[in-house]
Parts: structure tokens; sequence; C-alpha cells
């Protein structure tokens, strides 16, 4: 049998997806059932524990395919990115109101009811999904009313099908983001987590590992010059062009998202990562 990428396969020896029979082996094949994610973000672990390694996360509204529970764990698919992981099955809802709205701040608060003084029920991230049922205004601030209650900042939300016009300005604003390894929100992101995070919001879906991500886009010659929204590959490691000459990147060096000098990232990275693998141009 074909050995599969576990991170985009969901196999076991004991349970796999119905959709690899014939090219996994598996005691027992099974449909994924369909859920949402109910939390504003779910860590997915790489083995069905607290102490288990952080690979990557969901945000609120993200859909995913669950093919086991138990002991308050879920084995699932992301609908979004294909990643298969572990998540806490109290952070999912067998379904939810249609997301009408994502966030477009980086980070943004829900409220008790449509006044910025009114207590605060809840923070979410960037590109996290809601419903929103109507708007209302007070003091000059309007506000977007959420299904099931609660109100955000209306100017903080992008409507489900719009998409911001570029990846990078979404990057820009996640600078000072912490670095979280497997991060992939507004609270703390990874180096591919940005990538995939700005792209997402500019309507483009993107692979979430760096591996993946540098096997999705065209190469580019360096020597014909680099441009604002080139991708820097490192082996592990990923950087966003600002302009010629400055990236972007969310890295374990000053474990925040900063810009700096292409040049200055190449010397100081090559102990670690080495010389950069390829450039390529989404």
């Amino acid at each position: 049998m074909t050995v599969l990428d576990r991170r985009l396969n969901a196999a076991r020896p004991d349970l796999a997806d119905e959709r690899l029979r014939g090219r996994v082996e598996a005691a027992r094949f099974v449909a994924g059932r369909p859920a949402v994610v109910s939390v504003p973000v779910a860590d997915i672990r790489t083995a069905p524990a607290p102490e288990a390694g952080l690979d990557s996360q969901l945000l609120l509204g993200d859909g995913v395919a669950v093919f086991d529970e138990g002991d308050g764990w879920a084995w699932i698919q992301s609908a979004r990115d294909g990643y298969v992981g572990y998540v806490r099955a109290d952070a999912l809802a067998a379904s939810g109101p249609a997301v009408t709205h994502r966030v477009a701040a980086p980070r943004s608060f829900v409220y008790s009811r449509d006044d910025l003084k009114a207590p605060r029920v809840g923070t979410l991230s960037l590109g996290c999904g809601v419903a929103v049922s109507g708007h209302a205004e007070r003091r000059g601030t309007r506000y977007a009313l959420l299904t099931g209650g609660g109100a955000m900042i209306a100017a903080h939300l992008l409507p489900a099908g719009e998409h911001a016009p570029d990846y990078v300005a979404v990057a820009e604003a996640l600078e000072h983001t912490p670095y979280l390894w497997g991060g992939t929100s507004g609270f703390g992101i990874d180096c591919s987590g940005l990538v995939q995070l700005s792209m997402r919001m500019a309507g483009r879906a993107v692979p979430r590992d760096t591996d993946m991500q540098e096997n999705a886009f065209a190469p580019v010659d360096p020597a014909a010059g680099l441009r604002r929204g080139d991708l820097v590959f490192w082996k592990g490691h990923v950087a966003v062009m600002l302009d010629r000459a400055e990236v972007i990147h969310a890295n374990g060096h000053t474990m925040l998202t900063t810009r700096e000098p292409l040049a200055a990232a190449v010397a100081r990275t090559a102990p670690v990562h080495g010389a950069p693998t390829s450039y390529r141009r989404p």
C-alpha cells in the first residue's frame, strides 16, 4: 500500500477515511461526518492529549469532517486545507449558522450588546467566521449584530464573499503578532500560518506547511528581481517580500511577526535553516 502524508490523509491502522479504501490498510473505513468549529480557535494536535504537539489551528466557523471521537477528543480533517489531527470535541458543533462575515481586523471583541462600553463576551481572530443578522448604530459607531446574540464593530468585519485586495497588506497588519509554532491566528502565528491566513483573507486557498507551500507556487529567479508578494523559502521557513529588499515573517528569533531586510534574514538564519531553497511567486 502507498504511504500517504499523515498530515493530509486520515489513516490509522484501526480506522481510515472511506475515500482512502484501496490505498491504505486499516481495520475499518468510515465516512467523516460534518461538524463546525464553535470556539474562536481550536488547536489541532498530533495526538489526543493536551500535552501533544500543536500541528495547526482551526478558526471559528471552519468546517471539518469527524472520523472518530472518544475521551473528549475528535479525530478530524479540516475542510479548508485538508489538515488531519486531533481537536477537543467540545470545540466542535454538529452545525452552526451560515457564516456571513469574517473578521478582517487582526483581533476584535464581541460585546454583550451594541455598545463598546458593554461587557466583552468574546475575542475573535482575523479570519474567524460569524453570522450577522443585522446592524445598529450608536453614537456614531456601527455595530454588526450576531445571530445568537452579541455585537461586533461592523468595520472589523468583511462579507464572506469579499476579499482583501492585497495579501501582503494583511500580513503587514499582523506585524508584532506573537510567534506560535503551529499557530494560524491573530493571537499567535507561525511563518507558514502567516502566509496561509493572509492569502486566505485575499481569497486564495493555500496549503498549511512550508514544504506544501513551496511546492504549490511557481519558482522565480531572484536575479531577475524580487517584488512585493514573492515568497522566500528556507528548509522549514518562509518569508513574504514587502518590496525588492525587505521581508515580513513570523520567526523564532524575535518570537514575533517582524520585518527586516532580506539580506539580514538570510545571513542570520544561515546557521539554522541554511541558504534559501527557493523563491516563489504566488
